[in-house]
């Protein structure tokens, strides 16, 4: 995804589509989990990607298309980052993204 430059992260337009995307429950919720799954010292690969697609809508009552289409939201949003190996997807937190939220929140 290219991001233009009135969009970089930490950019106001940016943040209107990172805190769109958390609006809806099921994205958050999805999201919470990567980072809960992370935060408790996940297994990751080499290059740091976590779980597959399937992995992730086994948690929820959801069907599989509903799951990818609010995991392609978080994805938009520079919420999470996902690489497509064989047929699998697999999905993890932007930790470079959650960093910058940091600091706009803590940011007078």
């Amino acid at each position: 995804m290219v991001v233009e430059a009135s969009e970089q992260s930490g950019s106001p337009r940016h943040l209107v589509r990172v805190f769109k995307a958390l609006a809806d429950e099921n994205r958050m919720a999805i999201f919470q989990l990567l980072r809960q799954r992370c935060a408790a010292g996940c297994q990751m690969s080499e290059d740091g990607i976590d779980r597959t697609v399937t992995e992730i809508a086994k948690d929820f009552d959801l069907a599989l298309s509903t799951v990818s289409h609010h995991l392609k939201e978080l994805r938009n949003a520079g919420l999470i980052l996902c690489e497509k190996r064989g047929k699998q997807v697999y999905c993890r937190v932007n930790s470079t993204l959650l960093k910058d939220l940091e600091g706009f929140m803590r940011e007078p």
